[in-house]
């Protein structure tokens, strides 16, 4: 041993080693601290959320009614500004789950929908459902399969799960919609109308420029039944014209 208080292998003596273990014990309290609050948060957040459930009119009013989810109040808003869903039309929901929109639509004069969601959704009367990711290379075409004629509607409540990353989530945010729009320009009768959720600043202006040459009438639109503090608009294009 040195006089130094080392070993020869230059490694710490006792009294060395106990004030290097120090800091990894702070480290470890710190952590603690620091998931009891992430615990803390977690409960006050969920907490608020149950609050806001049962002070919500629309949460209340969806049960009533037997709608799966008070996202049907918005579709039913945007139909009473826009009328987008005539009398036995021909109806294609992206992302259908719960049902929601299903219901409202079929309530609105709808007579068939074909719907996809990659989560499971009970049944709905007059309505194919398809359980399969939208965004799988194969699902347009499974969904054209499904239909007897052009539909007059193409509906779009589809959202990304988000990263918290806003630039990944903003992109791949827009590449749901125009993938969601490419779809409908594709398969919606001449004179048929898109609507599908967006986020305020997540609609590129070259999306909102394809949709204007394909659309007679094009707008964003906040439903009512969207609660104040939500970041989602729909944007709403109507009159397909016949391609170029």
């Amino acid at each position: 041993m040195s006089d130094d208080g080392k070993m020869s292998g230059g490694k710490p003596t006792g009294e060395k080693r106990k004030r290097q273990t120090k800091p990894d014990a702070n480290n470890a309290t710190r952590m603690l601290h620091k998931k009891v609050r992430s615990a803390k948060g977690r409960k006050i957040s969920s907490k608020l959320w149950i609050e806001r459930q049962i002070n919500d009119p629309y949460v209340q009013r969806a049960k009533e009614l037997g709608y799966r989810s008070r996202a049907a109040f918005k579709l039913e808003d945007l139909d009473d500004k826009y009328k987008l869903i005539g009398k036995d039309s021909l109806i294609v929901d992206l992302g259908c789950a719960p049902g929601g929109w299903m219901q409202a639509a079929f309530k609105r004069g709808a007579k068939r929908i074909v719907g996809i969601d990659i989560l499971p959704v009970e049944a709905v009367p007059n309505a194919e459902i398809l359980h399969l990711d939208f965004m799988a290379d194969d699902a347009p075409d499974q969904l054209k399969a499904h239909l007897d004629r052009a539909p007059d509607l193409v509906m779009s409540d589809l959202a990304q799960n988000t990263t918290g990353h806003k630039q990944t989530d903003h992109l791949k945010t827009v590449a749901l919609v125009e993938a969601a729009a490419e779809f409908a320009m594709d398969v919606l009768a001449p004179g048929g109308h898109f609507v599908t959720k967006v986020f305020q600043g997540g609609t590129e202006e070259r999306l909102l420029k394809r949709l204007k040459s394909r659309f007679d009438f094009v707008r964003h639109a906040k439903p009512a039944s969207s609660r104040k503090g939500s970041p989602e608009i729909y944007l709403v294009a109507m009159g397909l014209r016949d391609s170029l």
